[in-house]
């Protein structure tokens, strides 16, 4: 869909409204470096949130702390910046309480996958409607070029001045792992149009959707990704109907591969393949269950909720 059938789509739906622009998300002037993926990523969001209307008033950015962690300043909607490796349970308990609010959470690569781990895991499994989204440039940015978990092995660092000891973890590897995930991709930041296409599917998506974007830092890591920028053929699009199709950029990125988001399997070997850096949707479950569903309770009156409580009580009486 064109992004002027939208707009024609939003203004049957809202009436008389004017429907909103890009400019109605737009926050403080961002200010990440020049040439930092952040940037693009900022833009493609704010596209999305225009080709799906949604309200500010009733959109939520929570984040956690890095250079990406800035994106609730730059955007105006409801926004919470919080603590290093947090912003999942912080997204979790805002969606549960008020289900009907479109809730982003932003991380980046070392405040998912390292002090965030537990709450990655976890929040995979509780399958509550969230749009997650990754910033992946490798290393720790905002506290200036310390060694992340997906920093490739060998990279010097001030942390590993002698190079990076491990091998780099593979975030989609351990997201399609996790019992009850429903949808994991992965995007990139120099790829406009899939990033946009992609984010716009994760959103679509009911229940917790895991975009590792792949990212450059101009400063830290500006060569990480370098060689595939320049050549597309490093490059393989997941290509499905259930997952995201972009023709305009198929005849810039020729390998193309037609990979059903149902199977489990495929997506864990793409996930896990090293020939080409795969962009795409890997997986993807709607009818996995989803815990705000799980645990939803009748709505009671306060009376009720008073002497529910009273009952609980009677039964500690001493």
């Amino acid at each position: 869909m064109s992004l002027s059938c939208e707009l024609l789509h939003v203004i049957q739906r809202k009436g008389s409204d004017e429907p909103y622009g890009m400019d109605s998300y737009e926050g403080a002037r961002a200010r990440w470096c020049a040439g930092c993926g952040d940037h693009g990523i900022l833009t493609a969001v704010q596209r999305l949130l225009a080709a799906e209307q949604l309200v500010p008033e009733q959109t939520v950015f929570v984040s956690g702390i890095g250079c990406s962690s800035r994106f609730p300043h730059y955007l105006k909607t409801y926004g919470f910046h919080g603590i290093h490796g947090r912003a999942l349970p912080v997204s979790t308990g805002i969606k549960l309480h008020r289900p009907e609010l479109s809730v982003f959470t932003v991380m980046g690569d070392g405040d998912c996958t390292s002090i965030g781990a537990a709450h990655w895991i976890h929040a995979l499994r509780y399958n509550v409607d969230l749009t997650v989204m990754m910033l992946d440039n490798a290393i720790y940015g905002l506290t200036k070029k310390q060694t992340s978990p997906t920093t490739p092995q060998g990279t010097v660092s001030n942390t590993q001045p002698r190079g990076s000891y491990l091998p780099a973890m593979n975030p989609l590897s351990v997201s399609l792992g996790v019992t009850n995930a429903s949808f994991v991709a992965q995007t990139a930041e120099w790829v406009p149009a899939h990033l946009y296409a992609t984010l716009r599917a994760a959103y679509q998506h009911k229940g917790t959707s895991f975009v590792r974007i792949l990212q450059r830092c101009p400063v830290f890591t500006p060569e990480i990704f370098a060689s595939a920028v320049r050549d597309p053929s490093q490059i393989a699009l997941l290509v499905h109907d259930d997952g995201v199709i972009v023709p305009e950029i198929e005849k810039i990125y020729k390998t193309q591969i037609h990979h059903d988001p149902r199977d489990l399997a495929a997506a864990r070997h793409y996930a896990e393949s090293d020939d080409r850096i795969h962009l795409g949707v890997f997986f993807r479950d709607p009818s996995r269950p989803r815990y705000e569903e799980t645990r939803r309770t009748t709505p009671r009156t306060p009376t009720e909720r008073n002497t529910r409580l009273e009952e609980e009580f009677d039964k500690y009486a001493v």
